[in-house]
């Protein structure tokens, strides 16, 4: 029996305050994984990690291997080529919501084998959210089977995911033997992807609600009630008054909102604008119904019932946006109020609707609104601010943004060059001429050189909170080895086989991981598990490869919350989703994979 020491008790409180932190976040969980860091070193004596183990972590063949991908996924993404899709699968889908789902899931797995999954899903959904429209589909039957389906096809190739990448080096590092190949969880992914795929198509369906009812964005933020268009008088005090500084006086004064003057054919921002308001100009206004009232008696303007405001006057192809935005998790502005936040002044851009977790409506008084992660934002703002917020990590903007490479409906020569270099990147490491690592890097080089990307776009893609995440998790996972803590759990779960064979015991771990991996994140998960499994198989005598499998593809399905991963996230505002419908839809899924991966595992490989 392995003893019980003071530095494996150590670790292990630090494993559950670690674990807390993750699922409260009561401190964002990169600044955990960097206080993880901290308390590693200082308290050395105990948790034997000293300076150099301790920043191990950013040294990582894993952690330069994703932070490079981030980058060869944004040169792809900058290519607009998966918008090309879009027209495809509209005239294959010729408004089918059957074809329509084959289409997402068919597409987007593949895809997300090759290229990091978050970026294809960022665009996918406002394609997808585009066609469900077309088809009078709600967008809510469709957008978790994207995040899911992009989940799946991590499982294809090494650098499908990075969680991938982490197992490979921590299975090298438990157990001296050579990474993962890139393509040695293709066999097993591909039935994965194949059995996630019917699940999607056949049962999924059947539990997924529609929270959004099909039709354009106004109408599934519910904001109709709250938009007018008031005509301006002659006799109105507002003729000859700048028109910024009348949205100015109204937005501080009455809590409404101009969004827009309609002079002729012509639309322009009044919050950007330095024209003056003239007679017969028609403003579009946003408030409280007896409030826009209030503000035509006192400005004097004529109310138009009988005209709507929709979609297509709300955005318009070089004068006005209607954006669509998701609060992710390593936003700077989550916990401030829209008020404080200054989104008006920063952006250009007005707040109509913030749809949050639960699938809650806000439509009015936002500048008391706090920010939180996963809500999503409905704001009119200007074209050029639309290209901007795509750019920035505040927001992930989950309507389409025409900004592309496509040329005639043709990819151009940059978006070539960009595809030649992934598929050299991915040749290279397959045939073992050079290291994953460096052949990321070297990928990274020849987008820059050959203006795919440009250097500040480069490091803009890297999500660094992954990063620190990373840098964070590696070492406390080392800590467990070196202090015991490993054998301790590896022992205790070993004498579950007195009870169950091992491919029960394989199970198992599979499940534990799924199970971590929705409440702490799939890498975080996987860098806690995948030593103790490895430990495990090796005292049960089985084939500690065949358990680093299971682990790893446990890690990629963290389909029962929204906070598991980032995609999930990403969905969750634009679906109108509830957390149940997480848990309603994927629980089932993962108890089926759970059962498939196991039985693949030893059908392909033993244990």
């Amino acid at each position: 029996m392995v003893a019980v020491t003071s530095g494996m008790l150590v670790v292990f409180a630090l494993v559950v305050v670690t674990m807390v932190l993750f699922v409260t976040e009561a401190t964002p969980p990169d600044v955990t994984a960097i206080g993880v860091i901290v308390a590693l070193v200082v308290l050395e004596p105990w948790t034997q990690v000293d300076l150099q183990t301790g920043l191990s972590g950013f040294s990582s063949t894993a952690t330069i291997t994703i932070l490079a991908m981030y980058a060869l996924s944004k040169g792809i993404q900058n290519t607009g080529a998966i918008r090309l899709l879009g027209d495809a699968v509209s005239k294959f889908t010729h408004g089918s919501e059957r074809r329509l789902l084959g289409a997402v899931v068919g597409l987007t797995g593949p895809i997300a084998g090759v290229i990091n999954n978050t970026p294809v899903v960022a665009v996918f959904i406002p394609m997808v959210a585009d066609l469900a429209d077309e088809a009078a589909v709600s967008p809510s039957k469709l957008l978790i089977p994207l995040s899911y389906a992009s989940m799946l096809g991590g499982t294809l190739t090494l650098i499908g995911t990075a969680t991938n990448l982490v197992a490979s080096e921590a299975y090298a590092t438990a157990t001296g033997e050579p990474p993962f190949s890139m393509f040695v969880f293709t066999p097993l992914g591909i039935i994965v992807l194949l059995v996630g795929g019917v699940y999607l198509m056949t049962v999924a369906p059947r539990l997924i609600p529609e929270r959004i009812p099909p039709g354009n964005r106004t109408a599934s933020y519910g904001v109709e009630p709250f938009l007018a268009r008031v005509l301006v008088p002659s006799r109105s005090p507002l003729v000859g008054s700048p028109a910024k500084e009348v949205a100015d006086d109204a937005h501080r004064d009455l809590n409404v909102d101009i969004l827009d003057v309609l002079r002729g054919q012509t639309h322009f921002i009044a919050t950007d604008s330095d024209r003056d308001v003239e007679a017969r100009d028609i403003l579009t206004i946003r408030g409280d119904p007896a409030t826009i009232r209030e503000f035509c008696r006192l400005a004097e303007l004529r109310f138009l019932p009988r005209a709507s405001v929709t979609d297509e006057e709300l955005d318009r192809p070089e004068q006005v946006a209607l954006v669509e935005l998701v609060v992710p998790r390593e936003s700077g502005l989550v916990g401030e109020t829209i008020g404080g936040a200054r989104l008006r002044e920063r952006y250009d851009a007005t707040v109509l609707a913030v749809r949050r977790r639960g699938g809650e409506l806000i439509r009015e008084h936002f500048r008391d609104v706090e920010l939180q992660v996963g809500d999503s934002l409905l704001l009119q703002t200007t074209d050029e601010t639309a290209r901007y917020l795509k750019d920035t990590d505040d927001f992930v903007v989950t309507s389409e943004v025409v900004e592309s490479l496509i040329e005639d409906g043709e990819l151009s020569p940059s978006a070539l060059r960009a595809f030649a270099i992934v598929a050299a990147v991915i040749g290279l490491a397959a045939v073992g001429a050079v290291p994953i690592a460096i052949a990321a890097l070297g990928g990274v080089v020849a987008m820059v050189v050959t203006d795919v990307l440009s250097a500040s776009e480069a490091y803009d893609a890297v999500s660094w909170n992954v990063i620190f995440l990373l840098a964070g998790v590696i070492p406390l996972g080392r800590a467990l080895q070196l202090t015991g803590g490993v054998a301790l759990i590896g022992e205790l779960v070993g004498q579950t086989a007195m009870v169950l064979p091992i491919l029960g015991v394989l199970a198992l771990f599979y499940v534990l991981t799924g199970l971590l991996a929705n409440v702490i994140t799939p890498v975080a998960s996987v860098v806690l598990i995948l030593p103790i499994a490895i430990d495990t198989a090796l005292r049960l005598g089985a084939d500690p490869f065949g358990f680093a499998i299971a682990v790893t593809f446990a890690g990629s399905t963290a389909f029962m919350t929204p906070i598991g991963y980032q995609t999930n996230l990403m969905v969750y505002g634009p679906g109108g989703y509830r957390f149940t419908d997480y848990l309603r839809v994927g629980a089932p899924l993962q108890l089926l994979l759970a059962g498939v991966t196991t039985v693949g595992i030893a059908f392909l490989w033993g244990v």
